[in-house]
């Protein structure tokens, strides 16, 4: 059997992270990737990482996370023949992926409805901050800005520290995942109608999702969801400092707290409902974090997963990365020999697994237009066109 997308051919013409994220799931499941860039202006996350040499060779670890399993062309869409040369290429595909300002691919005759004049089963998914419509949809921003928009960063943080934004560009990676599962869909749905689709992905809808349950419970009560760092509702269920380190309790429902009590030695402390744990809180709280001062971290983290006490130590990324459950999952592919770059190096792959012709990484992330003479060729260009659009700086 094969992978799922094999045999489909996807145009990736986007930038940054959520755009290429969503692409890249794609090409981790068969498809073939054709990244598009402007000769003259790459991929900003090529120059973007925490490798600098990298970073000056235009692979960046940014790009690196979500380059795999692409070709790399350059096409300045600026020019007549640029658009006519991807024109050609859309003849050949089966998506389209873009997030530029809505309306650019518009104003280029590149839009929805001229690309599916030329193939009417395409599927044409543009990502934006906003969408493409509403009072906002010519407003621009990235992860962090739609953070601050969207009431993530207003409920992060502590009550005397706030707001704070997420550590990791959640909103980009979440953006590129559900637009991956939007595309799916979407492919799926061909296959039933036989009909192309159209995507708006915006990331402030799915910033939103990421809140679901406290949308709701604003829309229902009008109470804001504040900052309560480690705090949770139940206090069985939050971080304590011990004798090294902090340990995350995850004792949350009522047959779990009763579980924790228990192995604490402590049952005149179990609860028989959410309500009397809501009125105890306080003094629960203060009975486990003299409780956990006791072991270190790490020793309760054993203890109480023994007992089916859900808990682990707060770890720090490294520490997480070396953990061999990961080892065990596949989630991590190690790249030993890569065109343009120095050593080793190794990035996420897909957070599911197959039991059979799963997710994987083929080829490395390619240089910037890596491929444009095998990709141009392909569309029946000769030698000497491809000469004369390099030339003339199309490619």
């Amino acid at each position: 059997m094969s992978r799922p997308f094999e045999g489909i051919r996807v145009i990736d013409i986007t930038h940054v992270l959520a755009g290429p994220f969503a692409a890249y799931q794609l090409g981790l499941m068969g498809a073939d990737v054709i990244k598009v860039e402007h000769p003259d202006e790459p991929d900003q996350s090529r120059d973007s990482g925490t490798d600098a040499d990298l970073n000056h060779a235009g692979m960046g670890t940014g790009f690196l996370t979500q380059g795999s399993n692409k070709r790399a062309i350059t096409l300045n869409l600026k020019t007549e023949k640029g658009r006519e040369i991807l024109k050609r290429l859309v003849a050949t595909a089966d998506v389209l992926v873009e997030n530029y300002r809505p309306g650019a691919f518009e104003a280029l005759g590149l839009g929805y409805e001229d690309l599916r004049a030329i193939n009417p089963k395409l599927i044409y998914a543009s990502f934006s901050a906003f969408g493409q419509d509403g009072p906002k949809r010519q407003r621009t921003a990235y992860d962090h800005v739609i953070q601050s928009t969207s009431g993530i960063m207003a409920m992060t943080g502590t009550p005397e520290v706030n707001p704070i934004k997420i550590g990791a560009p959640a909103i980009d990676y979440a953006t590129g995942t559900m637009g991956a599962y939007a595309l799916s869909a979407a492919l799926f749905q061909r296959e039933r109608t036989g009909q192309g689709q159209r995507i708006d992905m915006a990331m402030l809808d799915v910033a939103m999702m990421l809140m679901a349950s406290h949308v709701t419970g604003y829309l229902r009560n009008g109470k804001h969801p504040r900052p309560s760092g480690n705090r949770m509702p139940h206090a069985t269920s939050m971080a304590y400092q011990t004798a090294a380190g902090m340990v995350m309790l995850g004792a949350s429902n009522l047959r779990q707290q009763k579980r924790l009590w228990t192995v604490l030695e402590r049952p005149e402390l179990i609860k028989r409902s959410n309500d009397e744990r809501d009125a105890d809180h306080q003094r629960e709280a203060s009975v486990l974090g003299e409780i956990m001062l006791t072991r270190t971290a790490a020793e309760w983290e054993e203890y109480l997963q023994q007992r089916h006490v859900p808990a682990s130590r707060v770890r720090t990324m490294g520490e997480a990365l070396a953990d061999p459950q990961l080892a065990s999952r596949g989630l991590l592919h190690r790249a030993d020999a890569t065109p343009g770059i120095e050593g080793s190096f190794s990035v996420p792959v897909a957070a599911f697994k197959f039991g059979h012709d799963g997710p994987r990484v083929d080829r490395p992330p390619p240089m910037f237009g890596q491929h444009n003479d095998e990709v141009l060729g392909e569309l029946g260009y000769s030698s000497a066109d491809i000469a004369g659009f390099r030339s003339a700086r199309i490619i």
